[in-house]
């Protein structure tokens, strides 16, 4: 299984809204990088990943899984992008902020520290077990 990190703007698509989506999950759409949509595509259904809140809190707040594989994005005209859907999983107890994970040397890899602006990126297994206990999940 492969992990990733989905980040969001909270006043465009909070972790509160997609909570609010229950098991019916939600179209995660409006990508328009060429690496993320690559990471998108490469999701499976059943994966797990992080939910960022970025600009305002820049931190891991929840986990969401992958309930439909991806398909092209309803809101790009030019059928370029892809989007996948997801629902929420949980709330991490402990947000684990941007600042807390740059500060530790043990994710200097991290897809979040070496491409920040990155909207969907790949989560090693050993990121996301180091993320979980940080944010009071393992």
């Amino acid at each position: 299984m492969a992990y990733w990190l989905l980040k969001s703007e909270p006043e465009s698509w909070s972790w509160e809204q997609q909570v609010k989506r229950g098991a019916q999950g939600e179209v995660w759409s409006g990508v328009r990088n060429f690496t993320a949509r690559q990471n998108l595509k490469d999701m499976k259904k059943g994966e797990l990943a992080f939910f960022y809140h970025s600009n305002v809190g820049k931190e891991i707040v929840g986990i969401v899984e992958v309930i439909r594989e991806s398909y092209p994005d309803p809101t790009d005209e030019k059928g370029v992008f892809l989007v996948v859907d997801v629902k929420a999983v949980k709330p991490v107890p402990k947000p684990v902020t941007l600042v807390a994970i740059k500060a530790d040397p043990r994710f200097a890899e991290m897809a979040l520290v070496k491409y920040a602006r990155l909207s969907v990126q790949p989560v090693t297994e050993a990121e996301w077990r180091l993320v979980c206990q940080m944010g009071g999940l393992a």
